[in-house]
């Protein structure tokens, strides 16, 4: 974080259609500097490094689950690649979340609680 006086900046990474852009939407309504990253489109494993985040949060996404939430043009092996782009985030991840089971609004709740437990917003 750059300066006390700004909120600290938290980065969404995962797979497509995991819940990142309703996630920072939400945490944004909620007060909190969340930005969703599509790192999963990257060719880099490391791009998400450049927004310099001060916490990541990883949302992950079981492949039937995001057929299920979205109609998908592509398969199985861009599923992994992704998760194979996405692994340093993962590994240098202060959260990881697994989302399938989530409602949207729960998802946004159960973030909100363990980030009103892990960093500061005020």
């Amino acid at each position: 974080m750059s300066g006390m006086d700004k909120k600290p900046l938290i980065i969404i990474v995962g797979v497509c259609a995991a819940g990142k852009s309703t996630l920072s939407q939400g945490l944004q309504a909620l007060g909190y500097n969340a930005r969703s990253f599509a790192q999963e489109h990257s060719v880099s494993p490391y791009v998400y490094q450049r927004r310099n985040p001060d916490f990541i949060i990883y949302l992950n996404c079981q492949y039937a689950t995001i057929r299920e939430r979205k109609r998908i043009s592509w398969g199985l092996e861009k599923y992994e690649r992704q998760k194979f782009l996405l692994h340093d985030a993962f590994v240098h991840a202060n959260l990881i979340v697994q989302t399938d089971g989530f409602t949207p609004t729960e998802l946004i709740n159960h973030v909100d609680t363990i980030l009103g437990q892990r960093i500061r917003t005020d």
